[in-house]
């Protein structure tokens, strides 16, 4: 199941290095460094010798120190060559932030297999098309996913499916109380020849002796994390290990605070490049410890920042205004964080000031720094600066990591301060969209400097310094608490149902999320707005959707307003929709 066509592009090293503005903040030195040629394993491996004693995770009781680590890794790696696994083969992850799912990454990774992490929320379909669109033969999954796999998954080439449990690694007082609560509701399945659970697999390579396994090069596949087309079809980023452990070796210079008595809270999931890159790789390199977090709940974030006294904090707009809105973070004491960075989405200057107030006033000289990434290249591109920040800068790019803006459609670079369209070079660009080689062209261009550079679809500005302001995206895209929802996928499900003529869907604000779907719908002649009907398109949204993609709002409409060339004019439905909220106000 060999990965690689032609249409992927490989960057290790420039053919020109750009100019950057932005060389002051961090040295020269620190803008030009060698990507080891190994796999994210091994570069994470070589590294905890300097911590072995140090905890690495913390999961509801159970700590497992970086030599507890690399032994869990060890029995993991020996039960997938138990089950023959190879090089280039590509298994599917459907897990939460659970010691076990890491344990297989990087197992995985040792083997110079593919990692391919979806969603555990994802709706059934789309879990079935993602196995097959990458031939997984053996599937990692969470007991909580088995009602929608079991309805899918004899419809793929998956032979094995591996189970696992948030309580697997529990400690007993948890296990119990997750047993009479949470776990009671699971409907698992039976073991089996094809359902095998966790501990049962472990058991099958305990004889397996690991030789000196074949050298996992930097330009190895390494993971597939997942993003929308320009289409709204899923795209499947192909990320190699030199991309990875170039950001790792860039988080090092542009925090260079970080060490190994840090804690890190690892509430970003782990199918985000952002949650699995900054929150849990990065802090594996340094030695930190890593809370993991399967489900956040806000309304509990004072008792884990109580808990745990996190030295830093990583998440999406959303978990800031969590922090600031939680009743029991009033009082708190957070004199003990040291890096507080936000990503997936912008924050207004309104709110950063609002964050920045509110930490400083329980007693931290932190604050807020914003970035700017795409999964294209890991995940963060850009970071504020702890010394030197402007007000609505996502900050400098990463060293090693190069932007520049540019007419959009073209490769001519516009003066400083002018708009254009974002785009990144450096070691850190994906190897290319898995078997998509239109839509890798679309997004990665040779440019006439002889690198290779990303097109964002994102428009922004730099400033003379070197600082990224960004200011919109050109591709109609929603953002819903760090997540991208994309209409046209939405609106392909609802007009999937009889009784539906026509759809368009646009983001409205939310005050928590930052925007949420809202769906219009036209329906055939013949066909009426009574509740059976609504409750039949929710539960066609519901099975064919991801939660945080499923509309908040639905309007039922006669006619949807049409452009000029006889498309449906979303930008109306916008306008419409603000004056109606601005009335209501």
């Amino acid at each position: 199941m060999a990965i690689l066509n032609n249409s992927f592009f490989s960057l290790i090293g420039f053919k020109k290095r750009p100019k950057a503005p932005w060389a002051k903040y961090y040295g020269r030195k620190n803008l030009i460094f060698e990507v080891p040629n190994i796999s994210i394993y091994e570069y994470i491996y070589k590294k905890h010798f300097e911590h072995e004693d140090h905890i690495a995770i913390e999961y509801y009781g159970r700590k497992y120190n970086y030599t507890e680590l690399f032994n869990e890794i060890d029995k993991c790696t020996k039960a997938l060559k138990s089950y023959g696994i190879r090089k280039g083969d590509v298994i599917t992850i459907l897990s939460a932030n659970i010691p076990e799912a890491l344990f297989f990454i990087f197992a995985i990774n040792r083997l110079g297999a593919v990692a391919n992490i979806i969603h555990p929320l994802s709706a059934e379909n789309e879990i079935k098309e993602a196995l097959n669109r990458y031939s997984s033969v053996l599937l990692v999954a969470m007991d909580i996913c088995y009602e929608k796999i079991k309805n899918i998954v004899h419809d793929t080439e998956v032979v094995k499916t591996i189970v696992l449990s948030a309580k697997d690694s529990m400690n007993l007082f948890y296990k119990i109380g997750y047993k009479v609560t949470q776990g009671r509701k699971v409907n698992k399945p039976k073991k089996s020849d094809f359902y095998v659970y966790y501990k049962d697999f472990i058991k099958h390579g305990e004889h397996v002796v690991i030789k000196k396994e074949e050298k996992v090069r930097r330009d190895t596949p390494a993971l597939i994390l997942h993003s929308g087309g320009t289409t709204g079809t899923p795209k499947g980023i192909v990320l190699s290990n030199g991309n990875v452990n170039t950001q790792s070796i860039q988080a090092t210079k542009a925090l260079p605070d970080l060490d190994s008595n840090d804690v890190i809270l690892g509430i970003m999931p782990i199918f985000h490049g952002f949650g699995l890159s900054v929150s849990i790789i990065d802090a594996f390199v340094v030695g930190a410890k890593v809370v993991l977090i399967p489900q956040f709940n806000a309304k509990e974030f004072d008792k884990l920042i109580k808990t745990f006294k996190p030295s830093v904090l990583v998440g999406v707009p959303t978990l800031f205004e969590a922090m600031t809105s939680n009743a029991g973070m009033q009082d708190v004491d957070l004199s003990f964080l040291k890096y507080v960075i936000a990503g997936g989405d912008t924050l207004s200057k309104q709110r950063v000031e609002k964050i920045n107030s509110f930490l400083h006033e329980r007693g931290t000289e932190t604050k807020l720094l914003q970035g700017y990434g795409m999964t294209e290249a890991v995940a963060a591109i850009s970071l504020d600066r702890k010394d030197c920040s402007k007000p609505g800068s996502v900050g400098v790019p990463w060293p090693g990591t190069y932007v520049k803006i540019v007419k959009p459609g073209t490769e001519e670079e516009l003066p400083c301060g002018e708009d254009g369209e974002i785009c990144i070079c450096g070691s850190t660009v994906m190897l290319g969209y898995y078997n998509n080689e239109k839509e890798t062209n679309d997004v990665l261009h040779i440019h006439s400097d002889g690198n290779v550079w990303i097109h964002s679809g994102d428009v922004g500005y730099m400033d003379e310094d070197g600082f990224v302001f960004y200011k919109q995206r050109i591709k109609r895209m929603i953002v819903t608490s760090g997540y991208n929802v994309y209409p046209s996928q939405i609106e392909e499900v609802i007009e999937s149902h009889e009784a539906v003529l026509d759809c368009s869907v646009i983001g409205i604000p939310h005050p928590y999320k930052v925007e949420v779907p809202k769906a219009y719908i036209v329906l055939k002649k013949g066909y009426f707005e009574t509740e059976s009907l609504k409750k039949e398109i929710m539960d066609l949204c519901k099975k064919n959707l991801s939660h945080y993609a499923i509309p908040k709002e639905f309007e039922y409409r006669k006619s949807l307003p049409k452009t000029m060339v006889g498309k449906v004019d979303f930008k109306q439905l916008q306008e419409e929709n603000k004056k109606m909220r601005e009335n209501e106000k």
